[in-house]
């Protein structure tokens, strides 16, 4: 039996409740991980203080290699995204992985620069 399925049970489900995998936490140590923030592994060794669950290591072997969007992590590992959120922000607090936000969208373009837009084509 693989370690997933013995969190499972076929006509229950989870086994585990998803506030038990986030030891009971709702929060982030890190409040502002977006849902479309990027996570990767920092390449650095798991300190010896760190204690990480099934669940973290699986979410620092799914983002191995490459740079993926939070909720494509909370998708793959089958977790809610909260949940998901709690476990990156133990890995970022032991310096396991980086989380970029998403790039910011531009600004809003002004009202006065809307009109000059409006009076352009009706002069079209």
């Amino acid at each position: 039996m693989s370690r997933e399925q013995e969190w499972v049970d076929e006509e229950a489900g989870p086994v585990v409740r998803p506030y038990a995998v986030a030891r009971g936490r709702t929060r982030s140590s890190s409040p502002s991980i977006d849902l479309l923030a990027t996570v990767a592994p920092t390449g650095l060794p798991v300190p010896g203080k760190a204690e990480l669950s099934v669940q973290h290591r699986r979410l620092l072997t799914y983002v191995a290699g490459r740079s993926r969007a939070v909720a494509e992590v909370a998708a793959e590992l089958n977790l809610p995204v909260g949940v998901v959120r709690v476990l990156l922000g133990d890995l970022l607090d032991y310096g396991l992985v980086q989380v970029r936000m998403p790039v910011g969208k531009g600004a809003s373009p002004t009202e006065s620069l809307l009109r000059e837009v409006i009076n352009g084509l009706r002069a079209l």
